[in-house]
């Protein structure tokens, strides 16, 4: 009973959030998905490489009205506690995990944005065991009465978040011809540690060599990451 009631003190969404915590995909020796530039496979791009360089750009779009931090700055790994330790460290109010997909069939291709829910959608569950495919051990035990509490004191908020962000970043996937595969439930480990309301962007599909050499280009990242910060300005607008 004194863990649910500690669990409980940590889902206090402020009034007006100022604090968000933007979490670069994998990094150090988890490499994420990986996309080759040219036919012959000698250019490698690495999603963990993509989701910094995103991060950061969205971090400096933020900077001149919220404060704003990084789960990693480098190429190193980071935990699944270690990120939600920070979390907590940095009293954080929204949480963004940033990603770029994969697939077997490299002509799967378009932008996704998850929320923190259950959901029964087969093309969600597949994202879902990507994204948690290299949880061990006791990263694996996560309380199911944790990730319900989760759930039901961040989703409100989450789906709003995610609809403010979506709207801002429309028109930069329609500019640069980017399937727009809108928003999804999904269970992520990583948003329910997070305890916070937040969302799982998958930016595009790093295994289609049409959408990788878009993604890959600084313009693009440089609008992609203009677009979510203003959905995550507008949501916080949105809050009394």
């Amino acid at each position: 009973m004194k863990t649910i009631l500690f669990l409980l003190t940590l889902f206090t969404v402020s009034a007006q959030a100022k604090v968000v915590l933007i979490d670069p995909g994998h990094g150090g020796d988890e490499a994420g998905a990986v996309g080759y530039l040219d036919p012959k496979r000698s250019r490698k791009v690495f999603e963990k490489d993509l989701a910094l360089r995103l991060s950061k750009k969205i971090k400096s779009e933020l900077a001149d009205t919220v404060s704003s931090y990084l789960t990693r700055s480098l190429d190193r790994h980071v935990t699944l506690e270690q990120r939600a330790s920070l979390a907590d460290l940095v009293r954080a109010d929204l949480f963004l995990s940033i990603h770029f997909n994969s697939s077997t069939n490299p002509r799967s291709h378009g932008f996704e944005l998850y929320y923190l829910d259950n959901n029964s959608n087969v093309a969600a569950n597949k994202v879902e065991r990507a994204e948690n495919l290299n949880l061990k051990g006791e990263e694996l035990v996560v309380n199911q009465i944790l990730i319900d509490l989760v759930v039901q004191q961040t989703v409100v908020h989450s789906r709003q978040l995610a609809a403010a962000v979506h709207e801002k970043v429309k028109p930069v996937i329609k500019k640069y011809k980017i399937d727009d595969r809108g928003i999804k439930p999904g269970l992520f480990y990583v948003l329910a540690l997070s305890k916070r309301p937040g969302l799982l962007v998958e930016v595009g599909f790093v295994s289609n060599n049409d959408e990788l050499r878009k993604v890959n280009e600084e313009k693009f990242l440089s609008e992609m990451a203009k677009g979510i910060a203003q959905g995550v300005l507008a949501f916080i607008k949105t809050q009394k």
